[in-house]
């Protein structure tokens, strides 16, 4: 399994890692640890740089910001010789053995490939991006009941979404508060009568469609159908856009939704071809994305070893490590 050389971008390298949230980092860490020769693109949207405060993320008790930890996995990335740049893969192809992928700077050629690309939140559509944005720092709008229902309980929470999607995290959050509505988009609401009464039985209330959305200074005001109601924070239900459009460009298999479908060890359908964290079907958890990460970057380097046995390791791998 021999290292391509050097790691810079527009050059060769074993593995190119598209994504530079949670899962992108953790695989870029194991990769260049195994002396492999790796190069992370992040067009910088990873979902985890908009986390506030994390507290469910093991070995940080009293939480860390999102910022924080992905300045954290990018430093040790750096220094075991990730190669990590800001950009946006266009295009991706097959050349060879290998993959050719293309951004605004250069053209990248890489043995293999790892896609860790995320998904996007579907926003309100009331709200502005500033608006959003402030309500998402203080906490007044939030995206993952697994993540942080913990920090909401006992709170008046609003679900701002409708059928499946909605009765299902309504219901989620009914185990943290008492006090839980599901708001309507704007075009109403999709219940079946079966939503209707899961929802009513485990106290529910369920409110008509919200015009407007307004970030107050510690409430969340919400015009819902002529009357203003005020909640501590709103879970806006409405899905996620799978940022896989690169592995269609290869033909690589799909759910429904548009994730990524993979083996066990995160291989897709396309031999050299790998995908770990949100993008693949599954759990969108921090400690999910990172523990599929290292599976993949494992992988990659089995089958590279496979494919090439003799591991050259390069003369300056551990230069000014502790």
């Amino acid at each position: 399994m021999k290292s391509t050389g050097t790691n810079e971008v527009g050059t060769h390298c074993d593995c190119l890692v598209i994504g530079g949230g949670p899962a992108g980092l953790t695989a870029a860490i194991y990769l260049a640890r195994f002396h492999l020769s790796v190069t992370v693109i992040d067009a910088g949207h990873s979902r985890a740089a908009s986390i506030p405060m994390s507290r469910n993320v093991p070995g940080f008790p009293e939480g860390i910001t999102g910022t924080a930890l992905l300045d954290r996995m990018r430093r040790q990335a750096r220094t075991y010789g990730a190669n990590l740049r800001r950009g946006t893969v266009t295009e991706l192809a097959r050349e060879g053995d290998g993959f050719l992928a293309t951004t605004a700077q250069s053209a990248i050629r890489a043995r293999t490939v790892l896609l860790a690309t995320g998904v996007i939140n579907r926003r309100p559509p009331m709200l502005s991006e500033a608006d959003h944005d402030r309500g998402l720092t203080s906490g007044l709008i939030r995206y993952c009941p697994i993540c942080d229902g913990y920090e909401v309980t006992g709170q008046r929470i609003a679900v701002l979404g409708t059928g499946e999607r909605g009765r299902g995290e309504a219901l989620f959050l009914r185990s943290y508060s008492t006090d839980v509505t599901l708001v309507a988009p704007a075009g109403g609401h999709t219940l079946s009568e079966g939503d209707v009464a899961r929802l009513t039985e485990a106290g529910v209330v369920i409110a008509g469609a919200c015009r407007t959305i307004r970030i107050g200074p510690d409430k969340v005001e919400m015009n819902i159908e002529g009357a203003v109601q005020a909640f501590d924070t709103m879970y806006p239900a409405l899905g996620s856009d799978i940022c896989s459009q690169l592995a269609g460009q290869l033909g690589a298999s799909l759910s429904d939704e548009g994730c990524l479908l993979v083996d066990s060890h995160q291989r897709t359908g396309v031999p050299g071809l790998y995908a770990a964290g949100d993008v693949v079907l599954g759990l969108d958890q921090i400690t999910h994305a990172t523990g599929e990460a290292g599976v993949a970057a494992t992988t990659i380097r089995n089958d590279l070893a496979a494919a090439t046995p003799a591991v050259v390791r390069r003369p300056d791998s551990r230069r000014g490590l502790p």
